[in-house]
């Protein structure tokens, strides 16, 4: 992607917008921003909270044992504002070191502001190469905000696949964003 498509693709955040490793010492910060997601996704998926009044994620330990997981805190000027966690656990592309946008929360504050396009080209450039992005059937905002992604991001080079994973249904976009793919 040229540096002028990631300029207008960004629009004008005037934001220091960051990737930032999580570190297995802040798992618990994660934990917490994750019921947020967890909550604003219950929406979408109706999930309900177990009896301790939490959601559960079954693969967060391995985010820190499995080397093609990648857990991502989101912080804007500084602040937390969400995370990101990618993985190579792809439901519908099956090509060994595909990846996938696992999990993508922003922060309510933080939304409509361009730090989520923002992010999501930092993720693609940090971690080129084969992509499914999947959303939630019910989650049109969503659908949405990642068709406007990824048709800008790639010029329209990428792929809708209906995509069924263990709990749900959706639609996968699929890119290549390796150097020459």
């Amino acid at each position: 992607m040229t540096k002028g498509a990631i300029t207008r693709l960004m629009g004008e955040v005037n934001m220091r917008i960051e990737l930032v490793e999580v570190k297995e010492t802040e798992k618990s910060v994660l934990r917490r921003l994750m019921e947020l997601y967890a909550y604003d996704f219950s929406e979408y998926d109706n999930e309900d909270v177990n009896e301790h009044g939490l959601y559960s994620y079954r693969y967060f330990d391995h985010y820190w044992t499995d080397d093609t997981r990648h857990p991502l805190f989101i912080r804007v000027d500084g602040r937390l504002a969400g995370f990101v966690m990618i993985n190579e656990y792809c439901d519908v592309v099956k090509e060994p070191g595909a990846r996938t946008m696992a999990e993508f929360f922003v922060m309510r504050k933080y939304r409509r502001k361009g730090i989520g396009k923002a992010v999501a080209v930092q993720v693609f450039d940090r971690f080129p190469g084969k992509w499914e992005v999947i959303q939630h059937g019910n989650n049109k905002p969503s659908q949405l905000f990642w068709e406007e992604v990824i048709r800008e991001y790639t010029s329209g080079k990428y792929r809708q696949e209906k995509a069924v994973t263990e709990s749900w249904e959706g639609i996968a976009l699929i890119f290549d964003n390796s150097p020459g793919g």
